[in-house]
């Protein structure tokens, strides 16, 4: 894919329980909120992503910590189609404030889909090659 396309914008606002010792998000909160969001995105794709046979890993993980996220805050995640490949999709991510005016973090995951027996990568479902490729 040549463009980053936005596939969701996912509003949130902040739990107390976010927090760590310096009165912050924690760094390991920013990956429960891309999980969120990724899993939201999945669930629109209008067909099971996960089957009995086959389920996306997560292979890798890019994130780039720019700004802390003070409590209280409202951010939004958005997920961007990077890449489609046979087997896997590159899901990129940005963690904004609200208003879009700061950068908090960004990155990108890498998603596999494999078979659930052998553990061996299988096709990329079409139904989330599609649901990417139409966002925008």
């Amino acid at each position: 894919m040549s463009e980053s396309k936005v596939l969701i914008r996912m509003p949130i606002e902040l739990r107390w329980r976010d927090l760590d010792a310096f009165n912050h998000v924690n760094n390991s909160n920013f990956m429960t909120y891309l999980e969120e969001a990724r899993i939201r995105w999945f669930d629109t794709v209008g067909e099971p992503w996960v089957t009995e046979e086959t389920a996306p890993l997560l292979a890798a993980v890019q994130m780039n910590y720019k700004v802390p996220i003070p409590y209280p805050s409202k951010i939004v995640v958005e997920l961007l189609a990077d890449r489609l490949g046979n087997s896997s999709v590159t899901i990129g991510h940005r963690i904004v404030s609200d208003d879009g005016a700061t950068l908090h973090a960004d990155g990108h995951v890498v998603m596999v889909w494999i078979d659930r027996k052998t553990g061996r990568p299988v096709a990329l479902p079409e139904s989330v090659r599609a649901k990417a490729l139409a966002a925008g």
